[in-house]
């Protein structure tokens, strides 16, 4: 028999803010946080809740998006709102905002939670109060230091391998 024991005893924590699935990237788009919400829902309904720790993060801060980010990038996604895109419109070019990645309401509060939420988990597993660390808000791993890409604002798997940096050698 391989060395994978059955019904091991880890201790899984699990990210998840209720609001997640409230953001909307417009209409057409394939991006749809609605589906982290079902997955909770799934989640909920198979029982696997039992199984582990549900927590809801804290959002991440400017400070914190910045450890990776650079700062004007930030901002703007602070400011960006669908109300102000005229004003925004050479910045958005800079920044690689539109089609792929659109200005919805709310873009930089979902951008905080999705990050927040892979922050939570790295710190946990820093400070070994968890063996597996669950972010399905997160992952938006194709966000660049200072540009969107790939449907993805900020780059919570960044943030979060920093974090584990901290503890832990290359």
């Amino acid at each position: 028999m391989s060395g994978v024991q059955e019904h091991s005893k880890r201790r899984v924590c699990y990210y998840y803010d209720s609001s997640i699935g409230n953001y909307y990237y417009g209409q057409g788009h394939v991006m749809k946080p609605n589906r982290i919400k079902m997955a909770h829902h799934l989640i909920l309904n198979y029982g696997l809740y039992r199984h582990m720790e549900i927590y809801r993060p804290f959002p991440a801060q400017y400070e914190d998006l910045i450890k990776f980010h650079t700062e004007d990038y930030i901002t703007f996604l602070q400011q960006a709102v669908p109300d102000n895109l005229k004003t925004l419109n050479k910045q958005m070019v800079k920044f690689n905002v539109g089609e792929d990645c659109p200005v919805f309401d709310g873009l930089y509060e979902f951008c905080q939670l999705s990050s927040g939420g892979s922050l939570a988990a790295a710190v946990k597993l820093n400070k070994q109060k968890t063996d597996i660390a669950i972010n399905w808000m997160g992952g938006l791993h194709h966000a660049k230091k200072a540009e969107a890409s790939g449907f993805c604002y900020s780059n919570d798997i960044v943030l979060g391998i920093l974090e584990l940096l901290k503890y832990h050698k290359r």
